[in-house]
Formats: C-alpha cells, structure tokens, sequence
C-alpha cells in the first residue's frame, strides 16, 4: 500500500531528480525519493543498533564483529 503526500522541496532538489529520471538513473521522481528514504532508514537503524552494541558490549560469540561494528560508529555519514 502507498500513499499519496504533498511534500515541498527546494528547486536544486527537484532538478536533481529530475536529471535523475531523465538520466534513466530512477523510473520516478517518487522512487528516487523512497529509496533515499529507506536507506535513510536503514541507516538510522543500524546507528540505533551500534548504540546497543557500543552499551551492552558483546555477549557471545561474534565479539569481535561487534568490537569492529562499534568501531565503525565515527564513520563519515552519506
């Protein structure tokens, strides 16, 4: 299911989109915008992750994916 919203976005935005689809780089202005979206989730999701991870400390035995997952934290954001 989807839904149908208003959003209001910046001219250099909307030309980047549009360059976007012209280019063939996304069918749709929408599905550029949910695919930036969902990795914005996914991102968040896993900075919610490190944070357990980086508190809890590790529990069994991927100790050191874990040490290597909170290391990771201070990485440059997209």
């Amino acid at each position: 299911m989807s839904t149908q919203i208003a959003v209001r976005l910046p001219d250099d935005v909307v030309t980047f989109l549009d360059e976007a689809v012209s280019a063939g780089v996304a069918p749709s202005r929408a599905s550029l915008v949910t695919e930036a979206l969902e990795r914005e989730m996914r991102r968040r999701a896993a900075l919610r992750d490190l944070t357990i991870l980086h508190r809890e400390g590790p529990a069994d035995d991927l100790d050191e994916l874990v040490a290597w997952s909170t290391d990771q934290r201070s990485a440059p954001e997209d």
